[in-house]
C-alpha cells in the first residue's frame, strides 16, 4: 500500500499549519504582555527564531533533490555535537556557577547547584523520551512499518524533543547572561541545527517520503525552539533566583542529548573517526565564539 495513503501528506500539512499559526499567536500574546522586559524577551525570540530558520535552511538540499554522501552528513552531526557541547560548557554551565556565585553561594553550593540543575535536565529528556515512546504517540506508524521506518520516526521524535532544552537555552541565556554570550550561544545552536533539518529531511526521504512532506517535517521540527526560547526567558525574569538552575538545566538537557543522540546517531554508520574529529572542530568553533570574541 502506498505510504501517502497511510499517512495522507494534506492532513499533515494542515495540523502543521495550524499549530504554526497557534505557536505565532502564542509569541504574539506573551511578546506584547511582558513590556518590562522587552529587551530580553525580543532577544529570546530572535534567537529561537534564527535557530528555527537554520533548521529550516538545512532542509533545503533535499527539496532541491541535492544528494549528501553518509559520511558527509555524519560529519554535519559530529560538528553540530561539538557546538553544543561547548556551548553547554562556557555558555551554560560556567556562567550558572558565576550566578549561583553572586547571589551568595559559596564555591562548593554553586557548584552542588549546577550539578543538582544539569541532573534535572538529563531527567527532564529522559521524561519527554518517555513520553514519546510509550504513551502511543507514534501509534500508527512505527507498527505498520519497517524496523528502518521506525528508526526514522524515532530519530525525528528524538531531534524534536531536544530542540525544546536548544530553545530554553536561548531563552534563558538572554535572561541572565550577558548579550554577548547570549549571542554566541543562539549562533552556535543555530549553526548545529542545520545538520539537524538536514538529517531529519533525509531521514524521512530515504524511507519513502516525498520531498515536500519530509522537508516540511524538518522544518517543523524546529518550531518549538522560538516558543521555548521566549518561555525560558519569561520565567527567569519573573524569578531571577532560578537563573543558577535554569541555566544548568539547560545545559543538562543539551549534555544528556548530546550523548544520547547525537553522537550515537554521527557513529551508527561506520563513520566514526570522520564524526568524531567534526565533533571537536565544532567544540573549538564554539569555544572561540564563546571566549576569544566575547
Amino acid at each position: 500500500m502506498p505510504l501517502a495513503r497511510v499517512l495522507p501528506v494534506w492532513r499533515y500539512a494542515l495540523g502543521a499549519a495550524i499549530c504554526l499559526g497557534g505557536a505565532l499567536a502564542l509569541l504574539h500574546e506573551i511578546v506584547s504582555g511582558v513590556r518590562a522586559f522587552d529587551a530580553s524577551v525580543h532577544g529570546a525570540l530572535l534567537g529561537g527564531a534564527t535557530a528555527a530558520l537554520a533548521t529550516a535552511l538545512g532542509t533545503l538540499p533535499v527539496l532541491l533533490s541535492q544528494n549528501f554522501s553518509q559520511r558527509t552528513y555524519d560529519g554535519f552531526l559530529g560538528f553540530g555535537a561539538g557546538v553544543m557541547l561547548a556551548a553547554t560548557a562556557f555558555s551554560l554551565v560556567i556562567p550558572s556557577i558565576a550566578a549561583a556565585r553572586g547571589q551568595g553561594a559559596g564555591s562548593f553550593e554553586a557548584s552542588a547547584i549546577a550539578g543538582g540543575g544539569i541532573l534535572l535536565g538529563m531527567g527532564l529528556v529522559l521524561l519527554l523520551d518517555r513520553l514519546v515512546r510509550h504513551q502511543n504517540l507514534l501509534e500508527g506508524v512505527d507498527t505498520a512499518r519497517s524496523d528502518s521506518l521506525k528508526r526514522a520516526w524515532l530519530f525525528v521524535a528524538a531531534v524534536a524533543i531536544h530542540n525544546l532544552p536548544e530553545g530554553l537555552a536561548i531563552g534563558v541565556a538572554y535572561a541572565g547572561v550577558d548579550i554577548t554570550k547570549a549571542h554566541s550561544l543562539a549562533t552556535g545552536i543555530s549553526i548545529q541545527d542545520v545538520p539537524e533539518g538536514l538529517v531529519v529531511a533525509l531521514a524521512l526521504r530515504t524511507v519513502g517520503y516525498g520531498r515536500l512532506f519530509s522537508c516540511a517535517l524538518g522544518v517543523a521540527s524546529g518550531l518549538i525552539e522560538p516558543v521555548a526560547a521566549v518561555g525560558g526567558a519569561v520565567l527567569i525574569e519573573y524569578a531571577r533566583w532560578m537563573l543558577p538552575w535554569g541555566l544548568a538545566l539547560a545545559a543538562g538537557a543539551m549534555l544528556f542529548v548530546i550523548a544520547h543522540d547525537v553522537i550515537p546517531e554521527a557513529h551508527r554508520n561506520g563513520h566514526g573517526r570522520s564524526a568524531s574529529c567534526s565533533v571537536v572542530a565544532g567544540f573549538i568553533l564554539m569555544m572561540v565564539l564563546d571566549t576569544a570574541l566575547a
